[in-house]
């Protein structure tokens, strides 16, 4: 179910973006929602997770020093709400590598912003661009990572159990449909719909998730670490790819120019 942001707290985040704006002369393209709201689980205490691309007037980006300018812009979290951005070339760079962080971004459910164009041409070329594959190896390593980490003991964390389980459902997503996966953890689990005790496991974490803190503790669930155990070890000798042809990143620059010339 798509969370529904407090109108107090979204005119605050849409406040603090037309400061960003104010204070650094720059343009957001857009702006969404990307942690566990947008995926779907969060718990009473969790952070709004705001991120967005921006844009400077075009001049910003002629000058010869272009490479050594500050490309990100972050402010500390102020009242739950984390929020920081990127440049939008610095974003279209890390769409030609596939970025999961920035195909997530263009997902995600829930829009502060959208200017109408960006977020609509990223999505148009999203089949030509993106590397399955990419999405796969950077996956693969979060949920090993987290479930290496945390959830070999007696008791864990029990947010910790989404953080593997979200990228191994993003997984199966991209091996079964071959397009990025959607980043609500209900879609993803469509996938695995027929395994009904799996997801009647996974369905009382979820519960629980909900009303509990974020640094809450639980009993290790054995059935969920055994599917979890089961796909690492699938997955286990997965390797990257090598990077996108350069041709690919003629249509970024075409986009890149037709945002900035316009500003």
């Amino acid at each position: 179910m798509l969370e529904v942001i407090e109108k107090h707290i979204k005119e605050e985040i849409l406040r603090r973006i037309k400061s960003t704006e104010q204070e650094h002369n720059v343009k957001v393209l857009f702006a969404i929602e990307s942690g566990s709201r947008a995926w779907g689980f969060a718990s009473p205490n969790s952070d709004y997770d705001v991120r967005f691309i921006y844009a400077h007037p075009q001049d910003w980006y002629l000058d010869i020093n272009v490479e050594d300018k500050r490309d990100v812009i972050e402010y500390p979290i102020v009242d739950e709400i984390d929020i920081n951005g990127w440049d939008v070339r610095k974003a279209l760079k890390l769409f030609w590598k596939s970025n999961p962080a920035f195909v997530e971004w263009i997902q995600s459910p829930i829009v502060y912003v959208d200017d109408g164009l960006f977020a609509n041409r990223i999505r148009e070329l999203l089949s030509s661009i993106y590397a399955h594959e990419k999405g796969i190896y950077h996956y693969k390593h979060m949920a090993k990572t987290n479930y290496r980490g945390y959830l070999r003991k007696d008791e864990v964390p029990l947010k910790k159990y989404f953080y593997v389980l979200r990228p191994l459902l993003a997984i199966r997503w991209l091996e079964e449909k071959h397009e990025p996966a959607p980043i609500e953890f209900d879609v993803l689990r469509t996938l695995i719909q027929n395994d009904t005790d799996l997801n009647d496991e996974i369905e009382k974490l979820l519960a629980r998730k909900k009303v509990s803190m974020e640094k809450d503790y639980i009993a290790q669930v054995p059935a969920i670490n055994q599917f979890i155990e089961s796909e690492l070890l699938r997955l286990e000798d997965y390797a990257d790819v090598p990077e996108r042809e350069a041709k690919d990143m003629l249509v970024l620059n075409e986009l890149f120019k037709s945002i900035t010339e316009k500003l």
